[in-house]
């Protein structure tokens, strides 16, 4: 779970706007100061060698010309940082052995001294026919003014990388303080009926102009929304009367003498009436998504479960199907009764409906109720989305609008509880409704 919430955190990160400015504006310097930290590596290093070079060249061929102008030995060329030397053919043993091989041009050597250090050294050589010249020159003081300045632009990175990100991070802040605002505004909309303008506070930009784009946006949405209460409303009351006068009529009816078959079919209608007032309620609610829930009402869900089991009745006649009442406890939920008795009534019916033979069990524990059935079962998919608006199992039969089992999921976000359905093995199935302690 960690790792999950970690992960969701980095992706969040990474996808803000601010973060983005950011990151590009530190990559940009990045890349800028590297760019030319290398160009200026590069200028030194080509400069420097094109120049030692020339130089290396230009004064052995002045040294050879020298010699052979000057062949005595007193004769003394004067060099700056050079060590030269010239050999003729009859002297060819005399020349270093590692300089034996060498041609006309310009070769990097390295020597190791004694006491374990290296010097580096350019060598030009000029061949001349009878003579051969050697002109050495220590570059040993460039090699390390170069890492000097090598060392010096990786600092010079490092410190541009920081101000790069600094100066991000205030640009960022600067650029993002009004779309910031806007949405630190846009969050208090939350349970609000009369959104306050966001236009008002922001300049005619393009921050401004999605603040109004946004306050026509609430303004459409909150009367539109205003409506759909109203219509909701009305209807429920529209249908809670005649549902009155259909359950005060059924009352009357089974007060007077009845046969037991007459009466068990006005039972029926008052059973319907009911659950038909309660459904309203539940429906009410959520599309106020308000949880209207009373001082201290709370549900026996015990006796609930008894009175959904014997409503279900009808439903298996004629089925060889037991339903059968595990209270192991007897909780009672803060919730109103009409809306847990959709919820688990939903639940039971459900597990009626798909049952053929066998039994329904409703176990009744602390903090939950289950429902196991023995009917066909289902597949993990269609346990997964069952609870989804208008999805019906691959096995579903008859012209159900799969949104029972939707309602159930809704009440249950809106009351905070937790349901699920889940196949069992060899068949049938459970639902599990969670409810929590009072």
């Amino acid at each position: 779970m960690a790792s999950a919430t970690g992960s969701r955190t980095r992706k969040r990160f990474r996808h803000r706007l601010r973060s983005r400015i950011v990151i590009a504006f530190v990559v940009f310097g990045t890349l800028l100061t590297t760019a030319f930290a290398l160009a200026t590596l590069y200028l030194r290093d080509r400069l420097e060698s094109e120049l030692i070079n020339e130089s290396l060249q230009s004064e052995v061929d002045s040294f050879v010309a020298f010699k052979r102008a000057h062949p005595e030995p007193g004769a003394n060329y004067e060099f700056d940082r050079f060590v030269a030397g010239i050999y003729a053919r009859h002297r060819f043993a005399n020349i270093p052995l590692e300089w034996q091989h060498l041609g006309s041009g310009i070769h990097d050597l390295d020597e190791r001294h004694a006491d374990g250090s290296v010097r580096h050294y350019k060598l030009a050589v000029r061949d001349d026919g009878d003579i051969r010249g050697f002109l050495r020159y220590d570059v040993t003081q460039e090699e390390l003014g170069k890492q000097q300045m090598i060392g010096a632009l990786a600092g010079a990175l490092v410190l541009f990388t920081g101000a790069a990100l600094l100066i991000g991070l205030w640009l960022s802040g600067r650029v993002m303080k009004p779309v910031t605002e806007l949405a630190r505004r846009v969050d208090e909309f939350a349970g609000r009926t009369d959104p306050p303008k966001l236009a008002t506070h922001f300049p005619d930009d393009e921050v401004g102009q999605l603040a109004a784009t946004l306050d026509d946006y609430a303004a459409r949405l909150t009367e539109l929304v205003r409506r759909d209460r109203e219509f909701n409303a009305d209807v429920s009351h529209e249908l809670r009367t005649p549902l009155a006068v259909i359950k005060g009529a059924a009352e009357l009816i089974l007060a007077g003498d009845l046969t037991p078959k007459m009466r068990e079919r006005v039972q029926r209608i008052e059973r319907a009436s009911r659950q038909c007032t309660d459904l309203i309620s539940a429906l009410l609610m959520l599309s106020r998504n308000e949880r209207n829930i009373g001082a201290g009402e709370r549900t026996d869900i015990a006796r609930l479960c008894a009175q959904l089991i014997e409503d279900n009745q009808p439903t298996i006649a004629g089925k060889s199907i037991q339903i059968v009442l595990e209270a192991d406890a007897q909780p009672q939920v803060l919730a109103p009764e009409s809306v847990f008795a959709v919820a688990l009534g939903n639940l039971i019916s459900n597990a009626c409906k798909y049952t053929r033979e066998g039994h329904v069990r409703v176990r009744v524990l602390e903090d939950r109720v289950e429902v196991h059935d023995t009917g066909p079962g289902l597949s993990a998919e269609d346990a997964k989305h069952a609870f989804d608006r208008g999805y019906r199992g691959s096995a579903a039969t008859g012209t159900g609008g799969g949104i029972g089992l939707a309602i159930v999921g809704r009440l249950s976000q809106l009351y905070g509880w937790r349901v699920s359905l889940e196949p069992l093995d060899p068949h049938g199935a459970k639902a599990t409704l969670v409810f929590g302690r009072p």
